[in-house]
């Protein structure tokens, strides 16, 4: 069995020749598709481009047509920008003055804005955003105990090491002496040879 779809009524406006390229108003149209009447007016409100008070006018037109159908009258704001589109219209052609005897030309674009509206749910392809939930609180780790007797080894450790260096000194102290009986041996030693040397020159003199 064929499945027969119900066309989905819809109310259209359209402004032609609006002096805007169609790229500049498609700029436009794209952020007020699938979005409804209401925030779609928010958003043309609050854009910096020009164009975005032609299609302004154009979505009033379209919320006009759909109050005052005769066998519609639906309420503004439950509509939905179903469509919204600018096609490319005629380009005016003119001419400035340039160097040379020469000429630039000069592209006045136009285009066409159409928007339609109908009544149902939003079609917006952008999804909408859950709500986050509150984070967990992530567990708490419990510092690990220290072991003291630890502590004392190392203290026991440290009051060791001083007996280990006082060796060398009971070396050095033992060494001073026997420096100081070498020096006094060299010492008396050195009388019988000043004493030799006297004698030696005296002979030599005689």
């Amino acid at each position: 069995m064929a499945v027969v779809e119900q066309e989905r009524e819809t109310v259209r406006a359209q402004a032609r020749w609006v002096h805007s390229s169609a790229r500049k108003a498609r700029l436009v149209t794209d952020l007020i598709r699938g979005r409804s009447v209401p925030e779609a007016r928010t958003i043309l409100a609050f854009s910096n481009r020009a164009v975005a008070k032609d299609v302004d006018k154009v979505l009033r037109s379209a919320v006009a047509n759909a109050e005052t159908h005769p066998s519609l009258h639906w309420q503004g704001d439950d509509l939905v920008v179903v469509a919204a589109y600018a096609d490319e219209g005629p380009t005016l052609k003119r001419w400035r003055a340039r160097a040379r005897g020469r000429v630039a030309r000069i592209r006045k674009r136009t285009c066409h804005i159409t928007i339609e509206l109908a009544q149902g749910v939003q079609v917006s392809s952008i999804a909408s955003v859950p709500a986050m939930a509150a984070p967990e609180p992530e567990p708490v780790e419990e510092p690990e105990a220290v072991e003291e007797t630890e502590t004392v080894d190392e203290v026991e450790e440290t009051v060791e090491e001083p007996e280990t260096t006082e060796e060398p000194e009971a070396e050095a102290e033992t060494a001073e002496p026997e420096a100081e009986a070498e020096t006094s041996e060299t010492e008396s030693e050195d009388p019988s040879a000043e004493a030799e040397a006297e004698a030696s020159t005296k002979e030599t003199d005689s």
